[in-house]
């Protein structure tokens, strides 16, 4: 049976301001209650899979099969999303100073490679049945399918009013709403071979599934393997950085500017700030402090900043 793994759709998350107390406490309840979407949306798909992968084996359906992969990829899915919020509670060590939020990354990176290598053996099984159909039950597809159409809406909806204030979750209902389409798609192969006869149509299912898998997480694989690298995160703008931070008085430039994904919903960055050298020890708290809040609404969550004078850097550049 086919058995493959779908990519946990992790982009990025806003993120509370750490000295807001009211709302730190609404993100942990917002994540506990997401957790337990998380486990019945688990549950739920879980029980559909066996459910598809025995009702396909007996069927003999390529379609059903390819289906209940790829039902098994939101089990994955869901639960690699659930892992991914316990990690983020994690406190950092001596040994990982950042704590463990970079595993979401690698997770993210792991399960699309193995996606890629697995929807290859989809795509050889419905060619041999292209060159040797197999008799399939088409009423038996179609009414497997249609149950996997309500489990797929059903673990959507559960997702379906957080999903525009968290993008992972946002990923996670768009996931399963689409899966609940391709679950449309072999319902309406169930029918057109209980009608018809056309033996082809569920190869031809199959195929269209594994294009559609492939076409909705390489975007993903792409931004999971530049996010390893430590590039800047796709929903982080440099120069509107620049842009906004020399804006603040006292702030003559800001230089050294390097940004990198500690997690699927966490970035952090380092830069020079260059100031008026007449600001004494508060004014210049005071500056990073508000630096800081400004980074906030421009997706940066952790930002370390260094201080020199105009006046340090101009006699610095006349000794070189």
């Amino acid at each position: 049976m086919l058995n493959y793994v779908m990519v946990f759709v992790s982009l990025q998350k806003k993120q509370v301001m750490p000295h807001d107390h009211t709302q730190h406490h609404h993100h942990n309840v917002t994540i506990n209650s997401l957790s337990k979407a998380f486990i019945v949306g688990i549950i739920l798909n879980s029980v559909f899979v066996i459910v598809e992968f025995v009702a396909g084996f007996f069927t003999n359906s390529l379609a059903l099969l390819s289906d209940a992969g790829h039902n098994l990829s939101d089990v994955a899915t869901l639960a690699l999303s659930l892992f991914a919020f316990q990690m983020t509670k994690k406190k950092p060590t001596s040994k990982y100073t950042y704590g463990f939020n970079k595993g979401t990354i690698i997770a993210s990176l792991v399960n699309s490679v193995v996606l890629f290598i697995a929807v290859g053996s989809i795509g050889w099984e419905a060619i041999q049945r292209f060159i040797t159909p197999e008799e399939t039950k088409g009423n038996v597809i179609s009414i497997v399918a249609g149950i996997g159409i309500v489990i797929n809406s059903v673990s959507a909806l559960m997702f379906f009013r957080d999903k525009e204030k968290d993008l992972n979750v946002k990923g996670a209902y768009l996931h399963l709403a689409l899966d609940a389409l391709v679950s449309v798609g072999v319902v309406i192969a169930g029918l057109i071979i209980t009608y018809t006869g056309f033996k082809w149509i569920d190869p031809l299912i199959s195929l269209l599934i594994m294009g559609v898998i492939i076409y909705s997480t390489w975007g993903l694989l792409k931004e999971s393997l530049k996010l390893s690298l430590d590039a800047v995160p796709s929903n982080v703008n440099v120069e509107d950085i620049r842009n906004e931070i020399v804006k603040i008085k006292h702030i003559n430039d800001i230089q050294h500017i390097h940004v990198w994904a500690m997690s699927t919903t966490k970035n952090a960055m380092t830069a020079h700030l260059i100031i008026n050298e007449s600001l004494n020890e508060k004014q210049i708290a005071e500056i990073k402090h508000k630096v800081k809040h400004e980074l906030e609404h421009m997706n940066i969550q952790h930002a370390t900043l260094e201080t020199e004078s105009k006046a340090v850097m101009d006699d610095d550049c006349g000794n070189k």
